[in-house]
Order: C-alpha cells, then structure tokens, then sequence
C-alpha cells in the first residue's frame, strides 16, 4: 500500500459537505474565483465530479465517467442541498476499498491508474472547497491531509507544464512562506487574495 492509499477522503468531503449547506440560495448567481463558474455553475460541477470519482473508484465506468468536464455544463440538481452530501459520503467509502486504488480506471473521459484518479479527486475537492467558501464568504480550513496531497499533485503539475494555460491556468507566483492552502491555491491559478467583486 502506498502512502497515496492510506488517504481519507472522508474529512475533505464532510468539510465540502459542510461549506455546500452554507451557501446561501440568493448567492447561486455570484461569481466565483474560477472564472467559467458562478457558485450555481460551480455547485454543478461539484455534483457532477463528486458522482464520476464515486463511479471511478468503483469501476463503474459509463457517463459519469466518460464525459470529459469541458464537454457540457450539467445543470445544478434541483435537489442539490440534499443529494450534494450523499454523494460526498459515497465518494469517500468508495476510495476507503483498496481496490479502488488497483488497476486503471476513466474520469473525465481519460484513463488513468486509480490512485492518480484518487489524487485528482482529492485536488477537486481542495481546490474548489476554497473556491465555494471565498465566494459564499464561509471559513474554510481543508483537511491536512488532504491539503498536502493537493499541493504535492498541483506542484507536480506545475513542473511538468510550462503554464501557459491548460486545465489550471498559469501559476500565480506566491512567497514559499506563505501558508501552504496560498501556495496551493497559486499553483492551481488562482489568486489567494481573490474577493468577490462588490455586486456579486
């Protein structure tokens, strides 16, 4: 078992979970950090990745697993509020089976071995936990856990692309002894000093 196997997705979902039933309905038309989503659009790409990881750990490959994000704009679920933390808890037991890990697996439309599949689950859910909370105006402290794997994962990125855009963004330059939820959120393209704009 790698060290990426013994990571609990639990702890980062339940926070998710938690910033989810924070959002205010009068807010779902605000802009947000990442710039293709208001918090609505944002929510719907969270109900949507939470569902293909899900299927993705459990092998369950179809269209969850076989839409690529950029391909459509699913709606935001009517009964989001409700089935957003159901489908949160489902995630983290799913990758809790260690043959979740094994083999490969497809999210997003690309096939990938489980635990980089794991690992790219475990950045969504940093990444846009911190998207949701600064846009909503909630706290936010991600899981350590979680939090280091997400920064390993965008750090390894970052060296691999010359960051001229792609599925992050270009990197945002942050001092190495800023807090690491900054640096990881620099890497992922972001600006950690990003408020909402006055009027939404």
């Amino acid at each position: 078992m790698t060290d990426e196997q013994t990571l609990d997705l639990g702890p980062q979902a339940r926070i998710v979970a938690r910033l989810v039933a924070g959002v205010p309905e009068a807010r779902l038309d605000d802009r947000t950090p990442c710039p293709d989503y208001t918090v609505g659009g944002l929510l719907a790409h969270l109900a949507h990745l939470t569902v293909a990881f899900r299927d993705a750990a459990r092998k369950d490959l179809g269209p969850t697993t076989d839409t690529a994000p950029e391909a459509v704009v699913p709606p935001l679920p009517s009964a989001w509020r409700t089935t957003m933390p159901v489908h949160l808890d489902e995630l983290a037991d799913a990758w809790r089976e260690p043959a979740a890990w094994t083999g490969m697996t497809r999210a997003g439309g690309v096939d990938l071995p489980g635990g980089v599949a794991a690992v790219v689950a475990v950045d969504e859910l940093v990444v846009h936990g911190w998207d949701l909370a600064r846009a909503t105006g909630q706290e936010y402290v991600p899981d350590r856990a979680a939090l280091d794997a997400a920064h390993a994962f965008l750090l390894e990125a970052a060296a691999e692309d010359d960051r001229g855009g792609g599925i992050f963004g270009p990197v945002v330059p942050i001092p190495s002894d800023a807090p690491l939820l900054d640096r990881a959120v620099g890497l992922s393209g972001r600006d950690p000093n990003w408020t909402p704009p006055k009027g939404g």
